[in-house]
């Protein structure tokens, strides 16, 4: 027996209920004789068809802003439902910051910036039925603890772009709270065995996880997250602190 694979692809969507795709059929062969049809694919609005990216990791020292809010959007949506008008606009307004010598993006991505990409989201959102919602909180609003607003919206599905610290200021996604810690997706690549990993890696308060691609790759202690000092995931004073809520709609009901 062999497996004959056809070379033609195409895809076409017709409206937002039905997709036919020309897809080849795999043929399992039996005889000299091979056969190809199409594929049609029927759906509800609403029914995930699955297919959701693994969650990325920087390109560079300076991108964890954009590619945090790119991760979130990748967590909450299917492939097939996110418009690239978000990951263009997204790219666009990330790493508006100068360092101390002037050169552009080497400072990441800045609050302000978190903020107006939050704004034009929900705006695009509205104008598109986009089931896409964000909040942004600042300073003492930005906390882990019972009955906050970040809390209450983890609980519900909805994933936190969160400003902390490493050796600087970073941004990591929050995708879930298990008892006394929070799951979290940090894009800044690293090897738990890697006989150079920083030392403020060996402790029970910071866990890797390598076995959930899509969802997280470290628990933390939120004892831990919610310190007002700067070491490895710790938040900082009140005055370094920004948030930004992004709900999907379709899976959280919101008053709003």
């Amino acid at each position: 027996m062999s497996i004959f694979f056809p070379n033609l692809f195409s895809y076409n969507r017709l409206s937002d209920k039905t997709i036919i795709c020309a897809l080849p059929v795999i043929c399992f062969c039996l005889d000299k004789s091979h056969k190809q049809g199409y594929i049609t694919i029927t759906y509800r609005k609403g029914i995930s068809l699955e297919m959701k990216n693994l969650l990325n990791y920087q390109t560079s020292e300076y991108d964890c802003g954009p590619v945090t809010l790119l991760n979130g959007i990748r967590y909450l949506f299917d492939r097939e439902d996110i418009y690239p008008d978000i990951v263009k606009f997204i790219m666009l307004y990330s790493m508006d910051t100068y360092d101390e010598n002037g050169e552009i993006c080497k400072h990441g991505t800045s609050a302000a910036a978190m903020n107006y990409i939050s704004s034009w989201l929900n705006h695009f959102s509205r104008v598109k039925n986009f089931p896409l919602y964000c909040e942004f909180y600042s300073g003492e609003k930005v906390a882990l603890t019972p009955g906050n607003q970040i809390m209450t919206a983890l609980e519900s599905g909805a994933v936190v772009v969160l400003h902390l610290f490493l050796d600087v200021g970073h941004y990591v996604l929050l995708t879930g709270i298990e008892d006394d810690r929070v799951l979290l997706f940090d894009p800044y690549y690293e090897e738990e065995d890697d006989p150079d990993l920083d030392e403020e890696y060996d402790t029970d308060e910071i866990i890797f996880i390598h076995d959930q691609p899509k969802k997280a790759n470290r628990s933390i202690s939120l004892e831990r997250l919610n310190r007002t000092t700067m070491d490895y995931y710790e938040m900082g004073g009140f005055c370094c602190r920004e948030a930004l809520i992004m709900y999907n709609r379709n899976l959280t009901k919101l008053d709003s």
